[in-house]
């Protein structure tokens, strides 16, 4: 695997990057998708046990949690950061802070406001790179990069958890954003594997941004039910519905399920939403099936086995430079 724009940029190996998913990306994670030769990225929530709606806990949090992926890896890794119009920016501004504090090397913006923090990272040398939501399409990806950020995850319908609002597949989304911009751009939504990196390659991305692939390695404190769930996943596994950013892609548990029907028959309510939505928290950490929301992607069905984190980084990147050795002895004349 060559070094390419991303690996550049970010200092790191290979162009695969763990996406952060609260409560379960800690700095235990991280670290070793770091130490692999990836990035990897923590959160706010990352490592907690609990909710706090205090703001200065909330950005202590995130610096524990930083100090102790320093103390884990020195490669570099990446702090999550919301970037939403309205009242969140008292708590992302917070973590901001202690990002500049504590010098970290990538902040993942995530949100619909790439201008807010631009100028604050890019003076403190940190690198910027984001992902758009609820929206995730070309006018985005093109204001991305007019508000300075260094690259563009691209994620597509395929993804999950929050994928947005314009159901725009990833097959169909990467090319034309790459079109589109000139800053490399991130691939995500559905892919797992060597063959998922090749395929995002071959649509002119510079590197892959994975979740549900994570969820299911040794490091991540995600409850052994999800994980097991994934192990379990075949293609009609996950189902979306209307979040409260979009569309969210899940695990059909009986919550997901209830919900789910109750938008076909016309019958969900926003009250009904926000109920659902609350327990997307500790639950991923304790495992109760009957009342909780497993996000995923589409691509749980193609996970069969518990690897470590290096395992994942390593087999992704020797399978998709052994499909990219055997392509090019092919011959479509």
């Amino acid at each position: 695997m060559k070094n390419n724009r991303i690996c550049e940029l970010l200092s790191i190996k290979y162009p695969v990057l763990q996406a952060p998913m609260s409560w379960i990306t800690d700095a235990g994670l991280a670290a070793s998708v770091s130490n692999a030769g990836g990035l990897g990225i923590i959160g706010p929530n990352s490592g907690a046990q609990s909710v706090t709606t205090d703001v200065t806990e909330t950005g202590e949090r995130l610096r524990s949690e930083i100090k102790k992926a320093k103390s884990l890896t020195d490669k570099p890794f990446g702090v999550n950061i919301l970037s939403y119009e309205g009242d969140r920016f008292q708590f992302s501004d917070q973590c901001v802070k202690v990002i500049l504090e504590e010098g970290i090397a990538v902040a993942a913006i995530c949100g619909d406001y790439p201008e807010k923090y631009a100028k604050q990272l890019k003076d403190a040398g940190i690198k910027q790179i984001f992902r758009a939501l609820p929206s995730n399409n070309v006018e985005v990806a093109k204001r991305a990069e007019q508000a300075g950020m260094e690259a563009f995850i691209a994620a597509g319908l395929e993804g999950g958890g929050h994928i947005g609002l314009d159901r725009i597949t990833t097959f169909v989304l990467i090319p034309q954003v790459v079109d589109a911009i000139r800053i490399p751009v991130i691939a995500g939504g559905g892919i797992v594997d060597g063959r998922g990196m090749v395929a995002a390659i071959a649509l002119g991305a510079e590197g892959i941004y994975l979740g549900t692939r994570f969820i299911a390695t040794k490091e991540c404190p995600a409850h052994s039910t999800y994980k097991q769930a994934i192990l379990d996943a075949i293609d009609t596994s996950s189902v979306t519905f209307t979040s409260m950013v979009g569309l969210c892609r899940a695990l059909k548990t009986p919550p997901v399920e209830h919900f789910v029907q109750m938008e076909l028959n016309g019958t969900a309510t926003e009250e009904e939403m926000v109920m659902l939505h609350r327990h997307e928290t500790r639950p991923w950490l304790e495992g109760d099936w009957s009342t909780t929301v497993f996000p995923v992607g589409a691509c749980a069905g193609m996970i069969k086995e518990i690897k470590s984190a290096s395992e994942v980084v390593n087999s992704i990147v020797k399978e998709a430079d052994e499909i990219m050795k055997n392509m090019c002895i092919q011959d479509f004349g």
